[in-house]
């Protein structure tokens, strides 16, 4: 890789820090704004529903505009939108009535963690790097160690300076992205698109069989990453009888760390291990892992099936993101944003669908997961489709 480019692909891996801090830390002051302001279970709900709401919104309408903008523009606005929100998120729930305060600030900075995921991949696909498939495992894997950190960090600030202490914290978070904007400033962005050439149109894209493998292999990806994750935590609960905020601690960070290590791994050995073998070869170790949490007789061998099953889910994103980069070389913003809208839906279908069969079989959690087996099967076919197309030239 050029020299010139290493300040880029660092302020790209910081800016999938931001977007951890921006999806987990509210998260953690849940109970406490419950306490605090009163609010009931059923708005605090909400603030994660608009959250990745908003930022589905923005996947959608990207494609439309981060062209027009051009990306360097995308991404610094994407920090900033980032550090105000965390800013206000601090502010506005003693300036006006909490749950509007708390709620604008989620929606704020939830813009800029929709721009984030849009952005920061193709900007790293475009960069010079040896290799592609390495440098984005590697761009994802700060995802994880960002959410670790995140909540590691805010856990020992809790304990050592009290939680009532919350504000300071979250406009300490705020500094990340502040700083972040200001290396874009300085950073060269890379073109995504040949000179000469411009990006495919949606009507392209859509005509092409090979994008609708990619968008049916990404929803997959999403949602065997959260069909098990969301439920982590309860695993961490019953396997090792422990209270709910360490619960919150074993499961979620038990799997965020494992599927940062597959990431990380790929990130430094890639360029020896193919890549579809890697993510078939990942997707039946996935499948093997949602059978342990299911069906394991043992409840903490459940909470190793989580754990692995973040091990086994850690290159589907960034790996298909990369399938897709290779598969449709003039793909450009339009591709990446669908690919975020379809990982995203699945990120949400996934513990839904789990939830919904649960549910349907009498609250049954262990034969909802079953049934989520069926999530890694499709990334193999997706594998499997993309390849077969690829040969083809379709």
């Amino acid at each position: 890789m050029k020299q010139n480019y290493q300040l880029t692909m660092t302020a790209c891996f910081a800016g999938y820090v931001v977007q951890a801090i921006v999806n987990n830390f509210a998260p953690l002051l849940f109970l406490t704004f419950q306490r605090s302001f009163g609010i009931p279970l059923e708005q605090i709900t909400m603030l994660v529903t608009i959250n990745f709401g908003i930022q589905l919104l923005v996947d959608l309408l990207s494609a439309a505009f981060v062209d027009r903008i051009g990306y360097r523009k995308a991404v610094i606005l994407a920090q900033i939108f980032a550090a105000a929100g965390l800013v206000l998120l601090a502010l506005l729930p003693g300036i006006m009535s909490p749950f509007p305060g708390i709620l604008t600030s989620v929606m704020i900075y939830a813009v800029g963690g929709g721009l984030c995921e849009v952005v920061l991949s193709p900007i790293v696909e475009a960069c010079p790097t040896d290799n592609k498939e390495k440098a984005m495992s590697l761009l994802h894997s700060f995802y994880c160690w960002g959410h670790v950190g995140v909540v590691l960090l805010s856990t020992a600030f809790f304990a050592a300076f009290g939680i009532e202490n919350w504000r300071i914290l979250a406009a300490a978070w705020a500094v990340i992205p502040a700083v972040n904007a200001l290396l874009f400033v300085k950073a060269p962005v890379p073109s995504l698109i040949q000179e000469g050439e411009t990006g495919m149109s949606f009507r392209e894209l859509f005509t092409s069989r090979i994008f609708w493998v990619l968008m049916l292999l990404m929803a997959a990806a999403g949602a065997s990453e959260q069909g098990v994750s969301q439920w982590a935590s309860t695993f961490a609960e019953q396997g090792l009888g422990v209270s709910k905020t360490m619960g919150d601690l074993a499961g979620p960070m038990f799997f965020a760390v494992m599927m940062g290590l597959s990431r990380l791994f790929y990130g430094k050995y890639g360029d020896r291990i193919h890549l579809d073998r890697f993510m078939i070869g990942s997707s039946v170790l996935c499948a093997a892992s949602y059978l342990c949490v299911a069906l394991a007789p043992v409840p903490v061998l459940g909470l190793v099936g989580c754990g692995f099953c973040g091990l086994s889910v850690g290159i589907m994103w960034p790996g298909g993101f990369s399938k897709g980069a290779a598969a449709l070389p003039r793909g450009g913003t339009a591709m990446f944003a669908l690919f975020a809208l379809a990982g995203d839906l699945g990120c949400a279908g996934g513990p839904t669908a789990v939830g919904m069969v649960s549910g349907a079989l009498g609250g049954n959690l262990k034969l909802g997961i079953l049934s989520g087996v069926v999530f890694p099967l499709l990334v193999i076919a997706g594998v499997l489709l993309c390849a077969g197309l690829t040969r083809k030239g379709s």
